[in-house]
């Protein structure tokens, strides 16, 4: 468990009033361990079979509220999945996506440091947070991709 993360979390939600409910508290945990970036469908159906009172309108009121204050980044539909996405990794990286498969991975960088120092300077706004998304076709779809496309051009050129 990604321990800061998860504290992180229960605090925002303490301070800005909230009720630490066991079903917040396992929110946090599962946004806090995973690595997937889940939506809130994901999160309800892994928390689901512990908690039988849990309502997918608490999870998705739990994100809205993590991320109004601002411990939880939302990253957002993925090509077709139209499924909101949210990471609790809200310290500067990469996210990279797969618009065939849609899994998300992070990627540490400098970089994304460097450019919002940038932002800050050269636009005099105090930032409260950024995400860098990338898409495109992870290593595995690209694969496929290509099995696929010689399959076509075999059987094509056998007509």
């Amino acid at each position: 468990m990604n321990r800061d993360s998860y504290q992180n979390m229960l605090n925002a939600l303490k301070a800005a009033g909230y009720r630490i409910t066991p079903q917040r508290k396992a929110i946090c945990q599962t946004l806090a361990d995973s690595e997937e970036h889940p939506s809130a469908q994901m999160i309800f159906d892994q928390l689901r079979p512990e908690f039988d009172n849990l309502s997918l309108a608490t999870v998705y009121n739990t994100l809205e509220a993590l991320t109004q204050l601002g411990v939880v980044n939302i990253l957002g539909e993925i090509g077709a999945d139209t499924a909101v996405r949210y990471d609790a990794d809200t310290g500067p990286h990469v996210n990279l996506a797969c618009v065939r498969c849609h899994r998300i991975i992070d990627i540490p960088s400098k970089h994304v440091s460097d450019l919002d120092a940038e932002v800050e300077q050269t636009s005099g706004y105090a930032l409260l947070g950024a995400r860098v998304l990338y898409y495109g076709l992870c290593p595995d779809c690209q694969a496929q991709v290509q099995v696929s496309e010689n399959r076509q051009t075999v059987s094509g050129g056998q007509s």
